[in-house]
């Protein structure tokens, strides 16, 4: 394949610098979703012909993506324009595919099509270990031969003969709930499958079933019952025009960083229906009020304030783990003690330490994170380790008295294309700082 790599915002400074203490409110349009993208960049790889994803966000992890997609021989711009070519190049380049979570689910659109793959262990946030047993055992189900080289860090999976596909069965569930990327993973190795795969306890995350959308769209059958998953391959998958969904953890962050400062937003480019019904649910429990509004989405604080609340994360539509730290720094303006408790992965706390460095109130015990409010922040020196970590601090800064500093938002171009500027706009007081000028 052949194709023109996405342009994506460099991470050209580390470091931030955020006066707080000013009341955010505005209209700003929602990115395409990250999560969903990355997702669709391996299910580009399975087209035949010409494909166009409208609506990719322009992030580093997808532009990561791209690059890797031009490395197999299969490229894409902010539309990701991609023209296949009769062969990939069955390897996934080992540096570019340690930046990325998804390299796995890439590698198994590449060995769907190509009948052999080597990939090395994926990247992403590792604020918790992410294993990846459901992706190969998908792969092994669905007749590949799969090794692990002895440093544990590249992995090589081949079809018997390079092409014998067959149908299949594999469970993806995990300890945690369904593995979204492991459900992924299987459904684009089932799309190039002859007859009925059946993938047993699988996500049902919107990442999931937009990808699912877009294989239908092409002839491949696909639907839930009781048994889980039943995917019914294609000889040929075209390609044509797909638009990425808003992104809903963006639109989550930004309800949350705007409404800490006590302040409102109006969000294009994403429907209320399209936030968890659980997050709406959490939303509307802390104190916030959200409407449709034109087309989009209005949040704003209600009469009685923040207050505290339960929250709980979970497989959709359950909260998103995405979205609890941001909760988290949300939760210390409000009234009482808060509980969020993360069931998706064994622990999410990267963001507590920084918080406390804020005068934030807030403990974890194993999987429980306590936050108690109102707190007075104060500016704080922090360095962030994972994307929803660092919006987190953001949000903390925000609220802050003074001016804080910020490092390691390459975390930030990372998921958001257009974060810090939309926080400007809406009234923030934000600084980059190159990192030399601070040494």
């Amino acid at each position: 394949m052949t194709t023109t790599p996405l342009g994506t915002r460099a991470a050209d400074q580390q470091l931030i610098q955020i006066t707080g203490g000013h009341r955010l409110t505005g209209r700003i349009r929602v990115q395409g979703s990250k999560n969903i993208a990355l997702h669709l960049y391996a299910a580009a790889l399975l087209a035949d012909t010409e494909l166009v994803l409208h609506q990719a966000p322009a992030i580093l992890d997808t532009g990561v993506s791209a690059q890797i997609l031009t490395h197999t021989h299969a490229p894409g711009d902010g539309t990701f324009h991609v023209v296949p070519t009769p062969r990939l190049r069955p390897v996934i380049h080992h540096d570019l595919g340690a930046k990325v979570r998804t390299t796995v689910v890439l590698a198994a659109a590449v060995l769907a099509r190509a009948g052999s793959v080597t990939f090395p262990v994926r990247g992403g946030d590792a604020f918790c270990p992410r294993l990846i047993d459901r992706h190969l055992a998908a792969m092994e189900a669905a007749g590949a031969e799969v090794a692990v080289d002895e440093h544990g860090r590249t992995i090589h999976a081949a079809l018997p003969d390079g092409h014998e596909r067959r149908p299949f069965r594999v469970d993806v569930a995990t300890p945690y709930g369904p593995s979204l990327g492991a459900t992924v993973t299987a459904l684009l190795l089932a799309a190039r499958a002859p007859g009925e795969c059946l993938i047993t306890s699988p996500s049902v995350e919107p990442e999931v079933t937009e990808t699912i959308r877009f294989l239908a769209e092409r002839g491949v059958r696909a639907a839930f019952d009781d048994e889980g998953l039943h995917v019914h391959g294609a000889d040929s998958i075209p390609g044509g025009r797909f638009t990425v969904a808003g992104d809903r953890i963006e639109a989550a962050t930004m309800i949350m960083a705007t409404a800490a400062t006590g302040g409102s937003i109006d969000l294009d480019g994403i429907n209320l229906p399209e936030l968890p019904e659980a997050q709406r649910q959490v939303l509307a429990d802390a104190g916030l009020d959200l409407t449709s509004h034109d087309g989009g989405i209005r949040g704003t604080v209600g009469e009685d304030g923040l207050r505290a609340v339960r929250a709980r994360t979970g497989p959709h539509p359950a909260l998103p783990t995405d979205t609890a730290p941001q909760l988290a720094a949300l939760l210390t303006q409000a009234v009482g003690t808060s509980h969020v408790f993360e069931a998706v992965y064994p622990r999410r706390d990267t963001h507590d330490a920084p918080l406390r460095a804020f005068g934030a109130d807030i403990t974890a015990d194993g999987q429980d994170i306590r936050i108690h409010g109102p707190a007075r922040l104060r500016a704080a020196d922090v360095q962030a380790a994972d994307i929803r970590a660092v919006t987190a601090l953001v949000i903390a800064a925000l609220v802050a008295d003074g001016t804080s500093t910020i490092g390691g938002m390459y975390h930030l171009a990372r998921g958001y294309g257009r974060l810090l500027p939309n926080l400007a706009a809406l009234g923030a007081d934000i600084t980059p700082t190159a990192a030399e000028a601070r040494r």
